[in-house]
């Protein structure tokens, strides 16, 4: 346990609420990662919060460090709270944040890690802002020879049979798209290699929900900052 880590889990908890605790639980129980969770109740604000009174506490930690914290809030360990061994939402997303805040220190090898946290969330408060905010981001900043190995790793998530990695992939360019940079033409692709006929083993139902989701989020934003684009789908 790390100074960090508790002080981030202790500041976690006395922000929390029991009501908001099972408004949570409620929600998010719905999706398959959700059941598996504990809730502290903390609002998104003060998780925020949190993180930034962290790295005002612990300034100037290193990649390291940050990739480190970010796997022991992620975990199960809870550090002798009454919830038992078990993943807590709030801290999940808090590693997030974390990461977030310090996506300008990440490399493509962290891919490795942020794709084990995806196939761990399977919810789309977890996985949704860890696709657009973290790995968008450290995708666009990294030098050419390194994008070149990033963006293969996204064309393997777009064929992966895990629903929630083929949603990553979709998400991941969309802070660079409404920015009016990103590659427009790789995301219709990667679309509609999850939309169109190829995709035929995966669960239309279960796991297309959320590619579907995924593709008309990214779609409906284009529609307001971008409308020139233009998606054409399988078939058309």
């Amino acid at each position: 346990m790390s100074d960090a880590g508790e002080f981030i889990d202790l500041s976690l908890q006395r922000e929390g609420s029991w009501r908001r605790a099972d408004e949570l639980q409620s929600r998010l129980e719905m999706e398959p990662g959700g059941r598996g969770l504990r809730f502290y109740g903390t609002s998104v604000g003060a998780v925020r919060g949190t993180v930034r009174d962290a790295g005002r506490r612990y300034p100037g930690l290193s990649h390291d460090q940050v990739t480190a914290l970010s796997s022991e809030l992620w975990g199960s360990e809870l550090w002798g709270s009454e919830l038992g061994a078990a993943p807590v939402f709030e801290r999940r997303l808090a590693a997030v944040v974390l990461l977030q805040a310090n996506v300008k220190l990440l490399t493509n090898s962290d891919l490795t890690r942020l794709e084990g946290f995806i196939r761990e969330a399977q919810v789309r408060d977890l996985v949704d802002p860890l696709a657009v905010d973290v790995v968008g981001p450290l995708v666009g900043g990294l030098d050419m020879m390194a994008r070149v190995r990033a963006d293969s790793v996204l064309d393997r998530w777009v064929r992966e049979p895990d629903a929630w990695l083929r949603r990553a992939a979709l998400l991941s360019p969309l802070l660079a798209l409404r920015a009016g940079a990103g590659d427009w033409d790789r995301f219709v692709r990667h679309a509609n290699a999850v939309l169109g006929e190829a995709r035929g083993t995966f669960d239309a139902d279960a796991d297309g929900a959320a590619d579907r989701d995924a593709v008309s989020r990214v779609l409906a934003e284009m529609a307001k900052t971008r409308p020139e684009l233009q998606f054409t789908s399988v078939g058309e």
